[in-house]
């Protein structure tokens, strides 16, 4: 296994531990019947033949690649390719990924003054066809792109959406841009392991099949899986508010992807664990305070990697970090934040990552995809829609179409 899950000062309940493994039994059998289909993806990785060529005319064709799209259409990607990337979206080779899920109008004005289309490729996901925000965004770059380029857009352009009659199937018909299937039958949130992630992420240089291997470890730990007791100590801990906190700057993204998928999945019928991305070092010195000192109602994850001994040692300034790395102490944080938390009572978990790799995300993507599952079955919700969200997402329309109007 790519990484070892650990509970401190805990007593796991035999009871809901059971209730977790039904709960996964009952998944697993969903899966056969084929209602799963984001579970069956690790199982058989010939459909990533299909991308491999995509990804390779992307990789070398252009400088820049552009993702396009919001919530699990972008999250998935963003997280997975933060392997490769730096703090600046910048990798030893290849092209730069620049993924953007907003519409502030700001950043693309600032975007449209950076661009380069004739080096610049664009990826547009969408499950539906009909987000909002993705469709705003294409069509604006189409619109500048018809000022500043006399080239045909054609070949710069890949659309990822279900095969029906939407919008963003419409405009790659009229201007003949490549598509690609997004399964109807495997939500947003839980698409991360699909083409919707995957194929930025060999865009960016990762090895898709060690990624769905990490996945597939998981899936096959069976009823023994991390995720098992995860859920049960999640239901146990009866908390409001769920932190996931690493210490690692490549796993900050993972963070917001969990964040989706915690709060889209549970969040309903007045139930729901809220989560928090939070990320060490830096919010211990803006969260750790309320977490130690504040209300007792919030159980903490932890992804733990080993730092020790890494990083160039300190041998100027005769003071305590003489002799020491820059690793060393981010080790030394890390463990003393757990203890002391631990020490105050909070509810601490801890996963241990030997590498951060693509074996070891595919496996802690899948864990969080299952844990989730087993979780909504346990606090008799479904896991799979968002029913309030789309009271907001017609609302937003009947604003824009009464502006026009007036």
């Amino acid at each position: 296994m790519e990484f070892s899950q650990r509970f401190l000062g805990h007593t796991m309940d035999a009871a809901l531990v059971n209730r977790a493994q039904k709960a996964f039994a009952e998944i697993i059998s969903d899966q056969k019947a084929g209602k799963l289909p984001v579970l069956d993806l690790p199982y058989d990785s010939s459909w990533v033949k299909v991308l491999e060529p995509i990804a390779k005319n992307y990789a070398e064709k252009f400088q820049t690649v552009v993702i396009l799209g919001t919530g699990g259409s972008s999250l998935g990607g963003q997280s997975l390719t933060a392997l490769m990337q730096d703090s600046y979206g910048l990798q030893a080779s290849g092209p730069r990924l620049i993924f953007l899920d907003n519409i502030d109008p700001d950043t693309f004005d600032r975007f449209f003054n950076a661009v380069d289309f004739k080096s610049t490729g664009f990826i547009v996901i969408s499950k539906s066809g009909n987000t909002a925000e993705t469709t705003c965004q294409l069509l604006s770059i189409l619109d500048v792109w018809k000022q500043k380029e006399s080239k045909d857009p054609c070949e710069h352009f890949l659309i990822i959406t279900e095969e029906k009659a939407s919008t963003l199937s419409k405009i790659a018909q009229d201007f003949k841009f490549q598509t690609l299937p997004h399964n109807p039958n495997i939500g947003g949130r839980f698409a991360a392991l699909s083409l919707v992630g995957i194929l930025p992420a060999m865009i960016a240089g990762l090895n898709p099949y060690a990624i769905l291997k990490g996945a597939l470890n998981c899936i096959n730990a069976g009823d023994q899986g991390t995720y098992i007791h995860g859920s049960a100590w999640t239901i146990a801990n009866q908390c409001n508010l769920s932190v996931m906190m690493p210490y690692c700057d490549r796993l900050q993204l993972f963070c917001k992807w969990y964040r989706q998928l915690w709060a889209e999945s549970l969040g309903k019928e007045g139930k729901g664990i809220t989560p928090i991305a939070a990320y060490g070092t830096v919010d211990q010195h803006s969260q750790l305070q309320l977490y130690l000192d504040g209300p007792k109602d919030k159980m903490f994850t932890f992804l733990a990697t080993e730092h020790k001994g890494k990083g160039t040692p300190i041998k100027c300034g005769g003071t305590d970090f003489t002799g020491h790395s820059m690793g060393d102490l981010m080790q030394a944080e890390q463990e003393a934040t757990i203890q002391t938390l631990h020490r105050r009572g909070c509810p601490v978990r801890v996963f241990d990552i030997p590498s951060i790799n693509e074996e070891a995300l595919g496996g802690l993507m899948m864990h969080f995809m299952l844990e989730t599952m087993i979780t909504a079955k346990m606090m008799n919700v479904n896991a799979f829609d968002q029913p309030a969200v789309e009271d907001g997402k017609i609302l937003a329309m009947q604003y824009l179409k009464h502006e026009q109007a007036a």
